[in-house]
């Protein structure tokens, strides 16, 4: 290769590298549009309770029917159920919500032969992302309370952030419940035997969630911690 063509070949690498600098520039505009949005419609919505699931969960699964009376319990009691909008245990949380005649929000994001947002959503209360940790972000900013049914990767992302921003002090507390001692437990002794006995937990860590059994549990734990403490933004 001649000095030459090292030259031509270099000036089209910059270049190239200078047109994706400036699609990214551009691209902060649709991440803030996305964040006022989801700021400007979560804002009225007032105090609720995000529920996360597997979206493979099938509607005659027990887990989908433990969703559904999770939340209806918890929008009896006063709460808007937060889900991420499509299917499984997130339909089961919207529908347990809608059957109460509670509020009931969707936070969908489009995923490829995966999600769809679900019909138990209201009209007016459905938002879509592109974004993941924009998405994230509501979840956290809006809920006074997460109920974590089993899931894959992405429920464990929720959970393990949530843990995260409360043990670094960067939220408010709010209680995390974890339903189901046969899918939890495990998890939750190697984070005991593991985790602590290495030193990268304390043990007052492992009272940040509180791991049930049943819908009542579930709900009554959140309403109980709110009979002690106030409701207030996360942040």
């Amino acid at each position: 290769m001649t000095d030459d063509e090292r030259r031509v070949k270099s000036a089209i690498k910059l270049k190239s590298w200078n047109q994706i600098k400036l699609q990214d520039s551009w691209q902060i505009f649709k991440v803030m549009a996305e964040f006022v949005e989801g700021f400007e419609a979560l804002g009225r919505i007032g105090p609720c309770v995000s529920i996360f699931g597997s979206a493979r969960t099938p509607q005659d699964h027990a887990n989908y029917q433990l969703a559904d009376d999770i939340a209806f319990r918890l929008s009896q009691a006063g709460f808007g159920i937060i889900s991420g909008g499509g299917p499984g245990i997130m339909e089961a949380a919207n529908k347990g919500a809608h059957r109460a005649g509670g509020r009931s929000v969707g936070l969908n994001i489009d995923l490829p032969h995966e999600q769809h947002s679900n019909p138990y959503i209201d009209r007016d209360k459905l938002i879509n992302f592109d974004y993941f940790f924009v998405r994230k972000l509501m979840f956290t900013k809006y809920s006074q309370g997460f109920v974590v049914l089993p899931g894959g990767f992405g429920t464990m992302d929720e959970l393990f952030e949530a843990l995260t921003l409360i043990q670094t002090g960067k939220v408010a507390r709010f209680p995390v419940v974890l339903v189901g001692t046969k899918f939890y437990g495990g998890l939750v002794d190697w984070m005991r035997n593991t985790m602590m006995t290495e030193g990268n937990i304390l043990p007052e860590d492992l009272d940040r969630f509180k791991l049930v059994d049943t819908a009542e549990e579930a709900a009554g734990h959140i309403v109980r911690f709110y009979e002690k403490y106030s409701i207030r933004p996360n942040f």
